[in-house]
């Protein structure tokens, strides 16, 4: 019996959409995930068996299939869906702020990925307005993209027109008709997330309502055509935490898949607060997984997503010339490969400072996704040559560091407008800085908040604990983000050279 680990994907992987596939003869499953500003874009995992994933490519890999250069934050790679026809693998997706609606192809999906083509209205003029797109495919072969009608640029930003609908030439990519709506939902804002499915002779439109936090929840409806019309549900939503104290919270944005053993399961996006209240979920969205049961109604029924961690996991990276970062790197609006040197100092990651920061749009940072509640990561660095550290990032205004060079060692916290600093002197240029994740202690058996970082470093074998700084301020609830904890190595000014990582953590 397979065992479903939820989270299904750790880290800062949200909006999840899965396809089966069958390679000699055994079942495949890929996911892919949101990626927003960062590069490589939207990850691709593979399972055999629902159970052990691994990232084994990313969609968006060169400049130019996303434009993500100069997108603003929380813009670029928005909700893929990933679906399998003929030997070929289609993910469409919206590149917010950037590009527009997206259709990208591929043989393999652990790459190399078609360059997109623009999804175009009717007449030609432009993208498709609205996010998250899906594509099916009637039994005649009729393309249709759904969407959620948001529109994101020109005098109508921010009008909601609910959930759309078009046939589409997949050949030209341009519609073959005007958007057309059809079902969008039981009345919960932000409709979104749209995926169509065609069992047993029918038609099912899931969809997400009540907006991506609290209120999150699954919908469905069903008719006898890709087009509608569509019957609602009785037992709308499907599944939603809203108003529990589940330690799963934020359900939504579903896609179902039949799973191993014939049976079928919902992927959909959640997040692990912790706090007395569970206000506070300091890795951002997550990819987590809970069984499907199809009634004799016709109609399926989506079990409350249960919490199943997985091991603690611990991960050592040394570097060198003839081996490349591997898929787990990432960087802000350009690719790691740019900005991380390989080549200039044997075993080292040198990282060439620019004068720009954390505050700024691209700064010279690579980093990997924080993937457990409770997480140490710790690097081994030089800086007599240049200033930089090592951070946890969740955007320009929300970030902590440690930083060194110029004879100090630095910690500082970036929430918002508020910037606190907290130093000491620095006797030598190679040295390790440590940023600790902990749980935080009780009070009268409740945790206020969701971890408490713990800023440090060790210089000649003597560790100098430099802060601590509250993680609420660096969560999905505070800083109002799509994305979640990314923490790397960033140089300001200068070579910073990078001889380790080791990062470790679990769950508890």
């Amino acid at each position: 019996m397979t065992t479903l680990y939820n989270p299904l994907i750790n880290g800062f992987h949200p909006d999840p959409s899965v396809v089966r596939v069958s390679e000699e003869g055994q079942d495949v499953w890929y996911l892919a995930t949101s990626s927003f500003e960062y590069l490589p874009g939207i990850p691709i995992h593979r399972s055999r068996d629902f159970e052990t994933w691994e990232l084994v490519g990313h969609v968006a890999t060169r400049q130019g299939q996303l434009g993500v250069e100069s997108v603003r934050t929380a813009g670029g790679a928005w909700a893929p869906t990933i679906r399998h026809r003929d030997g070929v693998f289609h993910l469409v997706i919206t590149d917010a702020m950037g590009r527009g609606m997206l259709h990208f192809t591929a043989t393999d999906p652990a790459g190399r990925w078609s360059d997109g083509e623009l999804i175009l209205k009717q007449d030609g003029s432009g993208s498709l307005d609205g996010i998250d797109p899906d594509i099916a495919w009637d039994d005649d072969g009729t393309v249709y993209i759904t969407f959620s009608g948001l529109i994101l640029d020109g005098p109508d930003a921010g009008t909601h027109l609910g959930i759309q609908q078009v046939a589409v030439d997949l050949d030209r990519h341009v519609a073959l008709e005007e958007p057309r709506s059809v079902w969008s939902g039981s009345g919960g804002q932000f409709p979104e997330a749209p995926h169509l499915y065609a069992v047993d002779g029918r038609w099912y439109l899931m969809i997400a309502e009540g907006g991506t936090e609290r209120g999150h929840a699954v919908s469905i409806a069903r008719g006898d055509s890709p087009r509608g019309p569509f019957e609602t549900a009785p037992q709308n939503p499907l599944v939603s935490a809203r108003s529990t104290i589940r330690p799963v919270q934020n359900t939504g944005h579903g896609d179902l898949v039949i799973g191993p053993d014939h049976d079928w399961l919902c992927v959909l996006l959640g997040v692990r607060p912790r706090s007395m209240t569970r206000a506070f979920s300091a890795l951002g969205r997550e990819t987590f997984v809970t069984p499907v049961r199809w009634q004799d109604d016709g109609w399926p029924a989506i079990a409350p997503v249960l919490l199943n961690p997985r091991p603690g996991t611990r991960v050592e990276v040394s570097f060198a010339e003839d081996r490349p970062l591997d898929g787990e790197w990432i960087a802000v609006r350009a690719t790691p490969g740019s900005l991380a040197d390989l080549t200039s100092r044997p075993g080292a990651l040198v990282l060439h400072g620019r004068g720009t920061t954390l505050d700024d749009p691209r700064p010279v940072f690579v980093g990997r996704r924080q993937e457990h509640l409770t997480n140490s990561v710790t690097v081994r660095i030089d800086v007599s040559a240049g200033i930089g550290g090592l951070a946890v990032r969740y955007d320009e205004r929300f970030h902590v560091e440690v930083e060194a060079g110029g004879g100090a060692v630095t910690a500082r916290a970036v929430v918002g407008d508020l910037v606190q600093e907290w130093s000491a002197p620095l006797s030598s240029d190679v040295l390790l800085l440590h940023i600790d994740s902990v749980k935080p202690e009780a009070e009268a058996g409740f945790a206020r908040t969701s971890d408490v970082f713990r800023l440090g470093a060790t210089v000649d074998r003597a560790r100098v604990e430099l802060a601590e700084v509250d993680g609420r301020f660096l969560s999905s609830e505070t800083c109002e983000s799509f994305t979640g904890r990314v923490i790397g190595v960033y140089a300001r000014s200068g070579d910073v050279a990078v001889e380790s990582w080791t990062a470790e953590g679990n769950d508890e």
